[in-house]
């Protein structure tokens, strides 16, 4: 499937203002609740790693496989997608998943005989997400599937310790309390009758 490059430029801008409310998810410490239903909505980890021109900070959410306790994600749109090309240039990273926070290291899946059935994992995993792109890993054929992921980039995510302390998901959970009052408050104060 070929998508035209003007809707793909649409639909990567549309994915920036979309990662960023789902890492606020996340940072709010609702990151479980995305996870609700994974085989409709999909399954969803947050990638923490560092730009490779600006070397600031960067979250990225994205779809997720576990494939025998290890981690496999995509990059849709190939070798263009920055989190991906971020992570060539630094594979070191953090990552967030709904049971717990890993610094890990980020590799890329070559091998096409390991690649094809992992990707088809990924994008099963990925609920409504790969049928939104076109495709159904249950009904293509290897041939068919290959075609249509040629450009999709397939990384593998290695835990390597687990991480706590600030920066981390639900850093900003400390928030809750103090929406609930305030909407207490604003529920019991007075009502003027006019």
């Amino acid at each position: 499937m070929t998508i035209n490059p003007e809707l793909e430029g649409r639909l990567r801008q549309g994915f920036k203002y979309l990662n960023r409310f789902m890492v606020m998810l996340w940072r709010l410490g609702l990151g479980k609740w995305l996870n609700i239903w994974p085989a409709g909505l999909g399954r969803y980890l947050v990638i923490t790693h560092f730009g490779r021109k600006s070397g600031r900070r960067r979250r990225t959410p994205v779809n997720y496989a576990m494939v025998d306790e290890e981690l496999y994600v995509t990059a849709g749109f190939g070798s263009v997608s920055d989190w991906y090309r971020n992570l060539l240039a630094n594979p070191q990273i953090e990552i967030w998943l709904p049971d717990g926070w890993w610094a890990g290291v980020a590799e890329e899946v070559v091998d096409p005989v390991k690649r094809r059935p992992l990707l088809r994992q990924v994008i099963i995993d990925s609920g409504f997400a790969g049928r939104l792109a076109g495709l159904n890993p249950w009904t293509m054929t290897d041939e068919e599937f290959d075609r249509v992921t040629a450009a999709y980039r397939l990384m593998h995510l290695r835990r390597i310790a687990p991480l706590t302390g600030a920066h981390g998901p639900g850093d900003l959970a400390w928030l809750w309390p103090g929406v609930a009052l305030i909407l207490v408050l604003l529920a019991l104060r007075p009502r003027s009758r006019e």
